[in-house]
């Protein structure tokens, strides 16, 4: 076997009137991303992690912020291409493992729905997409409630062929 590992981060604003995407999920909250796409911090850290483990690159150099038609474009949508990359070079998943910062709201009652989503998107059990959270204790624009981010670390594994 060949394995890899990624890692990826992303980090957006919060903005009072928008929706607040995050793991493929809409959560109900007076603020939400600000960015080009729909700025789902966890999907872009995982793909970022993916892309990173492969060899491709980053989320910006294949959907970028550039074209228009990423514009307000579903997170799903990206991380689906992003598995098609992976598979395309071979690779599967082995596990994510990833922590989502933000002061409020709280999104534990949420996980379990986002890992059932991306596991979805990702054509994986869910026993293989970890989605922690935390807050920063009030410290930094996340305590401030100006903004979210997230990481994500991924293994991926390739058959060798004899």
């Amino acid at each position: 076997m060949n394995y890899r590992i990624g890692f990826g981060f992303d980090v957006h604003q919060l903005k009072s009137g928008l929706d607040f995407w995050i793991g493929g999920i809409k959560v109900p909250y007076s603020k939400g991303g600000l960015g080009h796409s729909d700025a789902d911090v966890l999907i872009h850290s995982i793909c970022d992690a993916l892309l990173g483990a492969t060899n491709l690159g980053d989320i910006g150099k294949h959907f970028p912020d550039t074209d228009s038609k990423y514009k307000a474009i579903d997170s799903k949508i990206l991380l689906k291409e992003v598995m098609v990359l992976i598979r395309e070079k071979g690779y599967e998943i082995g596990n994510i493992d990833s922590t989502i910062c933000l002061q409020t709201p709280k999104i534990g009652p949420y996980i379990s729905e986002m890992q059932k989503v991306i596991a979805s998107c990702m054509g994986v059990n869910t026993d293989l997409v970890s989605i922690k959270a935390t807050t920063t204790e009030k410290l930094s624009f996340i305590g401030r409630e100006e903004g979210v981010s997230a990481y994500a670390t991924v293994l991926i594994t390739k058959s060798l062929k004899a």
